[in-house]
């Protein structure tokens, strides 16, 4: 309310050499003037090495600090945030933001939920210290501290295809070529190609690298082998096609490109496109990237003026490495039938004897598994599992350069490593931490590996080469890890009717840790965004929505004045059904809904 009666917002627009002492606000209507004035000396575009991907943007004010993606000039209450430019890079729109008292009663009250947040945790006559001092979870006292710690020959393959000969292939492999933005050894390139193509990461018993170079070899060949994947029915019986493979012949009726006479466009660019749009648009990416090859624009060596640097031998060797091991395949099968037969044990022996017994002097006595092969077995899978995870994990962190957490696939890939650090950390304590963490890893790395998440190693965009996006992200995630133990821990009391109560007491003390890591991540992510481009809040549909699940799983803090919530039944009802509310807020959002958090088109 502040920032809206008292702030100013606008935009500048400055060009080379000329002085500004005005801006104009965001609805247009007023000119407004500064109380000094501007120039821009230049402004240019930062690339990553030897790519055309934009690794910042920046406008160099005269006697200033030069203004770019999450550097701001401050002056005299003014603050300029890099906005856009101009196509023939003589010009540079920045956003102004006037908030004089805004800033600091926002920021003040942010410190204010922290330090709340923080009290309700270690104040001795909280709940959540009760919580901790309940003979059912004596033990849990731990809980927070460890929380808190985080070439030419070619020969016949099969069916008669030219391709490489496998060793000529394999000595490509390694070849350094500059591709998505980034330098990579060619056997990244062939790998997604391949994959692009059909769906998988080989065809026909051949390496992508063998296949890529048939392509190059003998076109004529390859353009009538049915390998590029329609998964369209509706497109498949426009083209006439018997099976879900088409061969790139089948796209083209002389020389008249069969899509585009299947493609009427899109009239109203507010409307989302059909099923059918969208598979046509798929298709005509998997032509254009036949073309590219063909034409010699896909495979970009390095330049022999030494401008681009390669990359060192051992970074080759990890990508090379982390192409051959498929980590989320293995682990989402590993993890989902581990974690079921664990579920299923664990089911088993609370529906005959009760998840848990107590002995006389009131101490707990936790389900143990009957037999010491299943005792060794799952606790040794769950730790083989997080260090195979955490070692794909860590690989792609050193081949990107960068923290992984930039994309859908990527923080689906954290959320997977989350539940299995947090299943190994009270696995002993709670038994049943050990198939929840396989089935909630198994689910996550089973959603990046079927859905549509980009897998590929990209640069990051400007505005988010941010130090801030790792502790947003990683907070977020965490706490959708412990709503996620809540709701399987709810559906387990439902089946466990005896246990419920002990239960819903583990479910209060996560909750705990689980809307703070929300909560700081929201507010953090709001300071990122005032210091990226000038605004706390957009009403953008990932934070409305991540406020709406702060407040659902907030309201179940109330048990004393909402008595409803004291009952275990309903409590574990409306934890699996506040669950929702984060399948909304990351998937929904993410990918449905769209906004400046989607990965949709990402």
């Amino acid at each position: 309310m502040t920032t809206f009666l008292c702030g100013r917002k606008g935009y500048v627009h400055l060009t080379v050499g000329s002085e500004v002492n005005c801006f104009l606000e965001q609805d247009g209507r007023q000119v407004v003037e500064l109380p000094f004035t501007l120039r821009l000396d230049s402004f240019r575009i930062e690339y990553y090495p030897g790519t055309d991907a934009p690794a910042d943007y920046i406008s160099y004010i005269h006697g200033e600090t030069p203004v770019s993606m999450n550097r701001i000039l401050s002056r005299q209450g003014f603050r300029f945030y890099q906005s856009s430019f101009d196509e023939d890079m003589q010009g540079s729109w920045l956003t102004v933001n006037y908030d004089p008292w805004g800033i600091g009663i926002t920021y003040s009250g942010y410190l204010l939920l922290g330090v709340s947040m923080l009290w309700m945790l270690v104040s001795r006559g909280g709940e959540f210290r009760r919580l901790l001092r309940h003979p059912l979870l004596k033990k849990g006292g731990m809980f927070v501290l460890l929380l808190l710690c985080l070439g030419s020959g070619v020969h016949a393959q099969k069916r008669s295809l030219p391709a490489l000969a496998r060793k000529q292939a394999d000595s490509l492999a390694r070849k350094q070529v500059i591709y998505n933005d980034r330098v990579v050894p060619f056997n990244t390139l062939a790998r997604d190609f391949v994959l692009k193509l059909t769906g998988k990461l080989s065809y026909g018993g051949m390496t992508p690298e063998q296949v890529i170079g048939g392509w190059l070899l003998r076109p004529e060949v390859w353009q009538n082998e049915p390998m590029i994947y329609i998964k369209n029915e509706a497109l498949r019986r426009l083209l006439h096609l018997e099976t879900p493979y088409a061969c790139l012949a089948d796209l083209f009726d002389g020389e008249k490109y069969r899509l585009q006479k299947f493609w009427k466009g899109k009239q109203d660019h507010h409307r989302k496109m059909t099923s059918l749009e969208k598979a046509i648009v798929e298709a005509d990416e998997k032509v254009g990237l036949i073309l590219m090859l063909q034409n010699g624009t896909l495979i970009r060596p390095l330049p022999e003026d030494g401008s681009v640097e390669p990359v060192s031998d051992t970074k080759i060797q990890a990508e090379l490495l982390y192409n051959r091991i498929p980590f989320s395949k293995l682990l989402f099968m590993f993890n989902l039938t581990v974690g079921m037969l664990a579920f299923f044990r664990l089911l088993y022996r609370g529906l005959r004897r009760s998840s848990a017994l107590s002995d006389s002097s009131g101490r707990i006595v936790a389900l143990s598994f009957s037999s010491r092969l299943a005792d060794t077995f799952f606790p040794f899978s769950l730790y083989a599992a997080f260090l195979f995870q955490l070692f794909g994990y860590g690989l792609r962190w050193y081949i990107g350069g960068r923290i992984p957490l930039g994309n859908g696939y990527e923080t689906m890939q954290f959320m997977a490593l989350c539940a299995l650090f947090l299943a190994c950390l009270f696995r002993r304590r709670f038994p049943f931490m050990v198939p929840f963490g396989f089935l909630l890893s198994g689910f996550a790395l089973l959603v990046s590996y079927l859905g549509q998440m980009n897998p590929q190693i990209t640069p990051l965009m400007p505005v988010l080469v941010s130090p801030w996006l790792s502790t947003h992200v990683s907070l977020i995630m965490m706490s959708y890890a412990l709503f996620a133990f809540m709701m399987l821990n709810g559906i387990l009391a439902l089946c466990l009717r005896r246990s419920a109560r002990m239960l819903m007491l583990l479910s209060r003390l996560l909750l705990y840790p689980a809307v703070f890591f929300l909560g700081a991540g929201i507010f953090l992510g709001a300071v990122w965004a005032n210091a990226s481009w000038g605004r706390y809040w957009a009403w953008d549909p990932k934070e409305v929505w991540a406020l709406i699940t702060f407040m659902v799983y907030g309201a179940a803090f109330h048990a004393r004045s909402l008595r409803i919530f004291r009952s275990p039944l309903f409590f574990h009802i409306y934890m699996v059904a506040a669950f929702l509310t984060v399948l909304m807020t990351y998937f929904g959002v993410n990918y449905i809904l769209g906004g400046m958090h989607s990965y949709a088109n990402a």
